[in-house]
C-alpha cells in the first residue's frame, strides 16, 4: 500500500465491485475511459480476483483511493506498461464529491514517486480530452508537459473533441 497524509492506496478488492461498477458504468465517465459499453458485475468479480496485482504480469496496476477516514473516493490506474522502453500511462478518477480537496494530487504524486523510484520509470504519459479542464490543471501542476495534440480525435454527441498528449519524465538518465 502507498501511503500519503490524507490518502491511502491499495490494490481493488472484491468489496471494491460495487464502486467499480457505479464507475465503469457512468457514461459520464465513459467520456474520459473510451468506454462506449456496460460492463456486468460477474465480469468485474472475475476482473478483481484474476487480477495478479503485478504490474510485469498484468502490464496494468489499479489503486483505489481511500481517504483518511478510509472512504473510498476513486482510483489511479498505470496502464500500458512498458518495462523496456521504462514507461506507462497514467489515468486518475475521483468521485464528484470528493473532487477539489486535494486527494487526487496526493494520489498522483504517491503514484509519481512509485514509479519513480519503485519501478524506476523514466516516463509517465497521460491523453485529456482539451476541454477537461480540472484533469489539465492537475497534471500540468504535477510537473506533466503537454506534448502533442490530437485533432478531432474522439467524437462526442455535440462534435469532435481533441485530445492533448502530455509526459512526464522522471529520470533524466
Amino acid at each position: 500500500m502507498l501511503k500519503g497524509e490524507n490518502v491511502l492506496l491499495r490494490p481493488v478488492e472484491i468489496k471494491d465491485v460495487d464502486s467499480l461498477y457505479h464507475w465503469e458504468n457512468d457514461p459520464e465517465n465513459w467520456l474520459v475511459s473510451n468506454t462506449i459499453t456496460p460492463f456486468s458485475k460477474f465480469f468485474l468479480e472475475q476482473y478483481v480476483v484474476g487480477a495478479q496485482n503485478d504490474i510485469y504480469a498484468d502490464r496494468q496496476l489499479r489503486l483505489i483511493i481511500e481517504d483518511h477516514e478510509g472512504r473510498t473516493c476513486g482510483a489511479i490506474d498505470l496502464f500500458d506498461f512498458d518495462p523496456h522502453h521504462r514507461r506507462a500511462g497514467i489515468g486518475i478518477l475521483i468521485e464528484a464529491e470528493s473532487r477539489g480537496k486535494g486527494l487526487g494530487t496526493e494520489a498522483l504524486q504517491l503514484v509519481i514517486d512509485y514509479a519513480a523510484n519503485t519501478l524506476n520509470l523514466h516516463q509517465l504519459h497521460c491523453t485529456i480530452d482539451h476541454d477537461n479542464e480540472r484533469s489539465l490543471s492537475l497534471f500540468k501542476k504535477m510537473g506533466f508537459e503537454l506534448s502533442g495534440n490530437r485533432k478531432h480525435w474522439t467524437w462526442r454527441p455535440d462534435g469532435w473533441m481533441d485530445e492533448h498528449f502530455l509526459q512526464l519524465i522522471l529520470k533524466k538518465d
